[in-house]
């Protein structure tokens, strides 16, 4: 079982990002996940969170993760904010950044311990393709450098969740953040 903790601010998609990404393994992959979001009240610009569980067989548990192997984190302010995104994780666990800068990814990775950092401004790519600042799309793009699910997957699953015309511009954006992720 592989698990990952998304963080986000409200209005980001990190919730429709995770759903999303549960689609893309479970139809397309052949793979079983399940989506448990934090969140209740919260509004546009707080911080949640989205735990997810993917396995090849069928994910029994139905809790939030506390030991991700993955983290992603669409927006940098995490860095300085009071959320340790970093909780559970193990010498092996991957950071997935929302950044074009490779020294904000790195200090990320010195902060909380990662063993690797894949990054991508994945804000700009979403206001290149999308026209709105809602990098969701554009995030499972690099979360797909990770080799978690694939590209292919990621995009056939956008373009199902958000229709034809939002859904291929979306999808652009996930490619585009694909093509363009930097590792460290």
């Amino acid at each position: 079982m592989i698990k990952l903790k998304f963080f986000g601010l409200g209005g980001q998609g990190i919730v429709t990002a995770a759903k999303t990404l549960s689609e893309a393994v479970s139809i397309y992959e052949e793979e079983y996940a399940i989506t448990v979001p934090a969140y209740g009240h919260e509004r546009r610009g707080a911080p949640v969170n989205t735990s997810i569980m993917i396995d090849s067989k069928p994910v029994l548990l139905n809790c939030f993760v506390y030991e991700p192997e993955i983290v992603l984190v669409s927006d940098a302010s995490f860095l300085t904010r009071e959320i340790d995104i970093g909780a559970g994780i193990s010498g092996n666990a991957v950071l997935v950044l929302n950044t074009g800068d490779e020294g904000i990814a790195g200090q990320f990775k010195e902060k909380f311990g990662f063993k690797e950092v894949y990054y991508a401004d994945a804000t700009r790519i979403a206001v290149k393709n999308i026209r709105r600042n809602i990098p969701n799309s554009a995030m499972l793009g690099v979360l797909a450098r990770t080799g978690i699910v694939k590209i292919e997957s990621v995009m056939a699953a956008v373009k199902s969740t958000f229709g034809t015309k939002a859904g291929s511009a979306n999808a652009d954006a996930a490619k585009e953040a694909y093509d363009e992720t930097g590792k460290i």
